[in-house]
């Protein structure tokens, strides 16, 4: 082996100078740190939450315990979000329940042999995470592409889409986890026609073809 960097000598003196937390000791910041249910400058303080901001101010201590990481049990969930016709949703984690401030997640449940409305969620993309069952989605103007998903698949719902969930099974509910981009509860219910039969889309990996 040939002789090592010049500036490797200065990277490991660099990082044994840094003074690491011992476990279990809090971290103290030089200057404002942004934490999860720190409200931002344009956020409506009208009403109350239950999560409270931590103390940005400098050399503050921050709280793990209160800010650090949230575990919502499955059956704390809360169902007064928007909601679709056909579609059951219940809210796992939002601002006021966990502190997040650029995601929303939670379930969502299509009884058997049911479908949603026609909608979609504005400028907030989604991800769908099928747990139980058979999904089939359609999308368009006239909702005329269509695919399907099981168990184990994501699906990805881009901004202003017109979309549809379909549960493809007669008999068992279709089970899904949520999450989307933004904190607004947008669902724009749409009123459209769906041509049949609609053209089915297979998904294509574009980086390992």
């Amino acid at each position: 082996m040939g002789p090592a960097p010049k500036f490797a000598s200065l990277r490991i003196a660099a990082l044994t100078a840094k003074k690491w937390p011992r476990s279990g000791q809090r971290a103290v910041p030089s200057g404002p740190v942004r934490v999860g249910g720190f409200m931002g400058q344009d956020h409506d303080k009208s009403h109350v939450h239950s999560v409270q901001p931590a103390d940005p101010s400098p050399g503050a201590l921050i709280d793990w315990k209160v800010h650090g990481v949230k575990v919502i049990p499955g059956h704390a969930l809360d169902p007064n979000t928007a909601q679709t016709p056909g579609m059951s949703r219940a809210t796992a984690i939002n601002y006021a329940r966990a502190g997040a401030e650029k995601l929303w997640a939670g379930t969502v449940t299509i009884h058997a042999n049911a479908k949603t409305g026609a909608h979609h969620h504005g400028d907030l993309e989604s991800i769908i995470f099928v747990v139980k069952g058979r999904a089939r989605m359609r999308w368009g103007e006239k909702l005329e592409f269509t695919a399907e998903a099981g168990p184990g698949d994501f699906i990805y719902v881009p901004p202003y889409v017109p979309h549809q969930e379909i549960n493809a099974s007669r008999d068992e509910v279709l089970e899904c986890v949520l999450v989307r981009s933004g904190q607004e509860p947008v669902v724009v219910n749409l009123d459209i026609a769906p041509v049949e039969p609609p053209e089915q889309v297979l998904w294509r990996d574009p980086i390992h073809r």
